[in-house]
């Protein structure tokens, strides 16, 4: 006789818990794929309770015991810039070829709203998550100290440790500072936004640590920043800070291309000729700057190489191997 309680909507993880003598944290975690912290006979119990009251659909029972969910959430801020799409495209790509699918939320780089989405996706039973330029947020420290399968790609694990694909950024501001330096700039400067992440700390502090160790004090550098999540305001804004302070550099990194091209923007409207009279170099390597940018140096970073690591990465945490950090190359363009 068909069991009249599966596939009932009113049943709960509340339900599941009571009839297994477990917790609901229990429940949530062994339902979403994630067994590391509870015994095997735990999670035998409570996928038998799952089955007999029947609060998955069949489906999606299947799945939980034999693990063949191909989703993979990827969580990614402001999917308007180019290096986040660069990201997305090649991780996607990546994915499909290995036959998985992925997933692409925009968490416009809100921990609230990169909660949200944590949560949603676990309720999808994604076997992994891709988090591109992470923030700290409750929800993302939870899975970490439960062992998500999780890569971090671009910014570190704000809790430490786990898997990570990224560049060395301190060394592409060093190498941004000997690129001008070998140009000839004698008054150097950097832009970048007053809400910086890791990434842009990182390259700003090696560009400043390089020039300091070629004898250059710090007031011989100029720093500017700007507020706001558009890197486009951010330059336009930073450089005009720069001329307000009456600093005029003769070459300046930008921690971004696109922070580039709004100084750019400025630059003209205040009659400064780029390269002529303040040379830029940015870090990404946008495609687009042979089109749209000659007049800019830029390190660039094959992020259409990042999805192959990814991947790579996410298939070693699921074989349960210790996570490593890939660091991808980069060059002066």
């Amino acid at each position: 006789m068909k069991d009249s309680k599966r596939g009932s909507t009113s049943a709960s993880l509340a339900t599941v818990a009571a009839a297994t003598g477990v917790s609901i944290a229990t429940v949530s975690r062994i339902v979403n794929g994630e067994t590391r912290r509870a015994s095997a006979e735990t999670v035998e119990r409570v996928r038998q309770a799952i089955e007999a009251i029947g609060y998955q659909p069949n489906h999606v029972g299947r799945t939980l015991r034999r693990r063949e969910s191909r989703l993979v959430a990827m969580l990614a801020p402001n999917l308007d810039n180019p290096v986040m799409s660069a990201i997305a495209a090649s991780t996607e790509a990546a994915l499909r070829a290995a036959g998985y699918v992925m997933i692409l939320c925009d968490t416009h780089d809100q921990p609230e709203l990169q909660d949200d989405y944590l949560n949603a996706m676990r309720a999808q039973v994604v076997r992994g998550y891709v988090i591109v330029a992470s923030v700290a947020s409750p929800v993302l420290q939870d899975f970490v100290s439960d062992g998500a399968p999780i890569v971090f790609v671009n910014r570190r694990n704000p809790f430490g440790g786990g898997a990570f694909v990224g560049i060395d950024n301190v060394k592409a501001g060093a190498d941004a500072a000997d690129h001008l330096l070998s140009n000839g700039v004698n008054r150097p400067g950097v832009l970048f936004p007053t809400q910086g992440s890791t990434v842009t700390r990182d390259r700003v502090d090696g560009f400043c640590r390089r020039l300091l160790a070629h004898g250059l004090s710090r007031s011989e550098i100029a720093t500017a920043h700007a507020p706001g999540l558009s890197h486009l305001e951010v330059g336009y804004e930073a450089a005009r800070n720069l001329l307000d302070a009456n600093q005029r550099p003769t070459g300046l990194l930008c921690v971004s291309d696109q922070i580039a091209y709004g100084a750019y923007r400025f630059a003209r409207e205040a009659g400064i000729r780029i390269p002529d009279d303040c040379a830029l170099v940015g870090i990404d390597g946008n495609r687009l700057n042979a089109w749209i940018a000659p007049w800019l140096r830029s390190i660039h970073v094959r992020y259409e190489d990042f999805g192959g690591a990814v991947v790579e990465l996410l298939l070693d945490v699921w074989g349960g191997k210790t996570p490593v950090e890939r660091i991808m190359p980069h060059v002066m363009a």
